[in-house]
């Protein structure tokens, strides 16, 4: 008899979706992949990037900076800019936003205090994905619960599912999660003894991948309320970690302040952030924040991990920030993202049938279409099969939900990328898709 010598994670962790995802999409050389989440490739930066890494290297000084170890938290410089960027975003959404209504009662957005966005708090990561895996480590125990949004991003849910947590999905709305569910949801822990093993929200508050929605910051405010006043009888805090890495990939309406803006709330806030989506996703540098009594244990993780977000990553992104090319990058990437997204709402309208909904992305790179019910959407479906004979994959939303023990996972969604495909490829994908899914409506 064998006897397996990993460890309990090892044999816990599953194949990821985006790994057999991106797997398809290799062997199959015509199929055109309205799945994966990739940045649009004829976007990239490479002259400004080339100009950035001479400019680094250009001087002894600065290119052995570059090309040495940094420390832990990352870039000082850095991990300023990140701070000040932040801060400015929060503030640009505050007093010019009307005042969301929560219970009955006004309530105002604050200018957000300089010591939430301190550098002090202030840690640069190998992506945001990095982020999220550690603050899951340093908070979670095997059996512990993470409540989600339902849908969620699925690629967190892997991450899940390797740490032997359990998750409770709260129903997703037009403007973020339901409140009154959240509320019953943590209710029922308390009832059943299960509050205790409680330790965060996780939200993907910009844009989210998959739906799309932004998450208003009435729902934030309200979140945060609901999740202190069960504190108590969980006996610890209970976090709100916000995942933000959308958020600048805006191309339509307005900002949203962070959690972060809420007063009095920060010390339950975890914000992460990317400038991979914004500026290049091979350039892996994300940055989060985090409350006092957090980043010490995961900087000592961290230090595990890597002791350093490479060095040169690092001076790369802080000239690009530091120069105005980021931002120069961001104003052309969001124009081509809105020409983009229209595209494929265009296609949809005219080769989907007419009982399929969506709604329009404001920013992102995701467009979330809702079957029939009784249409079939999951990896085992005749659609999806009938899809990839047709050259076209997409993201099955059966993925995009997590394993709840209070209801079934819905089965009739499907998430499309306008990001990486191009304008001709996403118009030969929807048309595929819409035919496909006539054929089985039909049939």
């Amino acid at each position: 008899m064998k006897t397996s010598v990993l460890s309990q994670l090892g044999q816990r962790s599953e194949a990821p979706p985006i790994s057999w995802l991106m797997k398809l999409t290799l062997d199959h050389p015509h199929l055109i992949s309205l799945a994966a989440g990739f940045t649009d490739s004829e976007s990239l930066p490479v002259e400004e990037t080339r100009e950035l890494v001479n400019d680094i290297l250009g001087a002894r000084q600065s290119g052995k900076l570059a090309l040495q170890y940094g420390t832990t938290a990352g870039d000082s410089e850095l991990r300023q800019l990140s701070a000040e960027r932040l801060r400015r975003l929060d503030a640009a959404g505050g007093p010019s936003l009307r005042r969301p209504k929560l219970q009955g009662r006004p309530h105002a957005v604050p200018l957000p205090a300089a010591a939430v966005y301190s550098p002090d708090r202030m840690l640069i990561t190998s992506g945001s994905q990095q982020l999220l895996y550690m603050v899951t480590e340093a908070l979670c125990d095997p059996g512990d619960i993470v409540l989600v949004e339902d849908p969620t991003y699925f690629v967190y849910l892997s991450i899940v599912q390797s740490h032997g947590l359990r998750c409770r999905g709260i129903r997703f709305t037009e403007d973020g999660i339901d409140g009154g569910q959240l509320e019953r949801t943590l209710e029922a822990l308390k009832r059943s003894g299960e509050l205790k093993r409680v330790k965060m929200l996780y939200l993907v508050s910009y844009y989210q991948n998959p739906t799309g929605i932004t998450t208003s910051f009435a729902k934030k405010v309200e979140a945060l309320k609901t999740l202190k006043r069960f504190e108590r009888a969980a006996g610890h805090p209970i976090y709100l970690l916000e995942d933000a890495a959308y958020r600048e990939l805006r191309f339509a309406g307005d900002d949203v302040p962070s959690a972060l803006a809420v007063k009095g709330a920060s010390e339950r806030v975890i914000y992460t952030g990317t400038y991979s989506k914004p500026f290049a996703t091979g350039a892996r540098v994300g940055f989060g924040v985090l409350p006092e009594s957090l980043l010490t244990v995961v900087l000592r993780i961290k230090a595990n991990h890597d002791f350093g977000t490479a060095n040169l990553l690092q001076q790369l992104l802080t000239r690009a920030i530091g120069s105005c090319q980021y931002e120069s990058h961001l104003a052309v990437l969001r124009r081509r993202y809105a020409r983009k997204a229209a595209t494929m709402l265009k296609a949809i309208r005219e080769h989907f049938p007419a009982n399929v909904t969506w709604q329009a992305p404001l920013g992102g790179l995701y467009v979330w279409a809702r079957l029939p019910k009784a249409l079939k959407s999951g990896v085992k479906s005749k659609l999806f099969q009938s899809a990839l004979k047709h050259d076209v994959l997409y993201v099955p939303g059966e993925l995009c939900y997590a394993e709840d023990p209070g209801r079934r996972k819905p089965n009739h969604e499907m998430r499309l990328s306008f990001g990486g495909a191009s304008e001709a490829d996403i118009r030969t994908g929807i048309a595929r898709l819409g035919a496909t899914l006539r054929e089985l409506l039909d049939g």
